[in-house]
């Protein structure tokens, strides 16, 4: 079956190849150079109060039948907004627990420290250690990590309609969803989510007009007052000012109790 995705990606990656061919003296032409490739598709989801809710009801349901470090992935992948090899390849000597953070000494974007929340420390502090195996999440084989969460993923999202289409990945935009949802800046959800470039960051910018348009509707609505609107700067104000002092929770929200294990 044909599929423009994959075709586009092909052709990405074969350029690449002989780019680096290239550079190497190993060929003098990329022949991808110059081919139309079909455009991509933005098929990043953003999760839904009701999704994040199904998705806790089948993550608990998983447990009985999946492979326990399936489901502790997917959950540190809720909780921290990492990427999928980030958690997949966590090692114990990484997670820093008297700083509450993930020292990750190679990511996508180098060296990188992921801040955790109590629910993400509750579950690594809860995770069995085994022998000689310097692992979070343990595979099959001995002294490696879990590599079949991918499998696991497209078993679990198959039990709810509400979860078909829904990509590992979207777990992380839906992270930073909520951040951007609480009033967190984009420079804030860039830091959270490690990225390198503002650019990669910006995708998220009409998540953040959300509550701007909200607010905006609300100040100049008809039947307003000026009581209503001191009103509403007064609730403003201690909105943000309760975000940053919860600022090391906030990239678990209201999801902690939602997915726990428990």
């Amino acid at each position: 079956m044909f599929c423009k995705g994959v075709a586009a990606r092909t052709v990405s990656l074969l350029g690449a190849i002989y780019t680096y061919a290239i550079g190497k003296d190993l060929a003098t032409d990329n022949p991808c150079r110059g081919v139309k490739k079909f455009p991509s598709n933005n098929n990043e989801r953003f999760l839904s109060p009701k999704d994040f809710k199904e998705l806790a009801e089948v993550l608990k349901e998983a447990e009985k039948s999946e492979n326990p470090s399936a489901i502790n992935i997917i959950r540190m992948l809720i909780f921290t907004g990492c990427r999928r090899s980030e958690i997949m390849k966590l090692k114990w000597d990484y997670v820093d627990f008297d700083h509450s953070c993930l020292r990750l000494p190679t990511s996508k974007t180098g060296y990188k420290i992921v801040r955790l929340g109590p629910p993400a420390l509750t579950l690594l502090s809860e995770l069995p250690k085994e022998k000689d195996n310097p692992y979070c999440f343990p595979g099959f084989v001995k002294n490696k990590h879990f590599v079949g969460v991918q499998k696991v993923w497209s078993r679990i999202r198959s039990k709810r309609p509400i979860l078909y289409g829904l990509r590992l990945h979207d777990l992380r935009h839906s992270f930073a969803s909520i951040g951007v949802g609480g009033g967190l800046s984009l420079p804030i959800i860039g830091k959270l989510l490690g990225h390198s470039s503002p650019a990669t960051t910006a995708r998220y910018a009409h998540l953040a007009d959300d509550p701007i348009k909200a607010a905006i509707n609300q100040v100049t609505a008809p039947h307003n007052c000026p009581t209503m609107l001191s009103r509403l700067l007064i609730s403003t104000c201690f909105a943000i000012s309760n975000i940053m002092h919860h600022f090391g929770d906030i990239s678990t929200l209201n999801l902690g109790n939602l997915f726990s294990s428990k």
